[in-house]
């Protein structure tokens, strides 16, 4: 779906992006991951042409970025844009017609998305009456309402409460199963666990990883193993840092050259294993540790 090659971007003196190269596949859900002010928002701005790059080239679909393309992405900005002395179904008109459709299919797809996401009692109400996540809601549909085969997500999920995110990472999950690529920019960890396919991420203009959740967590495998054993009949070797709770000796080990069967043989000498466990790190953990390491390089 997109394709951005060796893209660079300098604000003066200040470079925003650095060869940057990114590929996008249809119908995912691509985590665009990285610190404020890495670059992330530059990138989104040049893909919807809002700025230029200095160099490089962005494909969508093969073809080379022009302003046809401008119908085919949805964008959904961090900074939300609302009227706020405008009525719900007047704004959602208004942005639909812009999109291109006509009057009728505009009405039409607001009227069953107004109801999908339980607001339809709320179009005779001005923008500025709507809390912050009933905006948010206004603001999702008027991203998605002429169905574009290319989302951009910045932050989907700010200002929502536990139930209404659910109810919108359900949409955004229904939307690629429909085939719908979705680019999602987010600071929160777990939903990038929970809905991405691949992730990439850029910090100090650079890319500094890019894969799917499982190449990229693989990558940063520490090969060390919880263990539970209950009840050992052997004293559990001190430098282990055994925890004791109710019986039940808590650890963690690395292989130290040995092949998982190899550990775990060696722990059955000391009793009942009741858990043995490779240790995978979490997004946010890589996150974090990518980010330090570019700090302190």
């Amino acid at each position: 779906m997109l394709q951005i090659k060796n893209l660079n971007k300098s604000y003066g003196p200040n470079r925003a992006l650095t060869a940057i190269d990114l590929s996008v596949p249809k119908g995912v859900i691509f985590g665009l991951l990285g610190p404020n002010g890495a670059g992330k928002t530059t990138l989104i701005r040049i893909i919807n042409q809002i700025i230029e790059g200095d160099s490089g080239e962005i494909l969508i679909d093969k073809q080379k970025l022009n302003p046809s393309h401008i119908s085919k992405i949805g964008y959904l900005p961090e900074e939300r844009g609302l009227y706020k002395k405008m009525k719900v179904w007047d704004q959602l008109i208004y942005f639909a017609r812009l999109k291109g459709l006509s009057n009728y299919e505009a009405k039409s797809r607001i009227n069953q998305w107004l109801e999908k996401l339980e607001i339809g009692s709320w179009k005779e109400k001005k923008i500025e009456d709507l809390s912050k996540g009933m905006a948010q809601k206004v603001q999702f549909i008027s991203t998605i309402i002429h169905e574009p085969p290319l989302l951009i997500l910045d932050e989907p999920f700010s200002g929502f409460d536990p139930v209404n995110a659910e109810l919108i990472k359900n949409e955004i999950l229904e939307l690629k199963e429909n085939g719908t690529t979705v680019i999602l920019s987010t600071h929160r960890m777990e939903s990038v666990e929970l809905l991405c396919d691949q992730v990439a991420m850029i910090n100090r203009s650079k890319k500094i990883l890019d894969g799917t959740i499982k190449e990229v967590k693989k990558s940063f495998r520490p090969e060390v193993y919880s263990i539970a054993i209950e009840e050992p009949h052997q004293l559990i070797p001190q430098e282990w840092t055994a925890k004791e709770d109710d019986g039940t000796y808590y650890f963690t080990l690395p292989l130290s050259g040995k092949s998982p069967n190899e550990l775990l043989n060696e722990l059955m000498q000391y009793g009942q294993v009741k858990k043995f466990q490779e240790v995978i790190p979490s997004m946010e953990e890589i996150f974090i540790h990518q980010v330090k390491t570019a700090q302190n390089g």
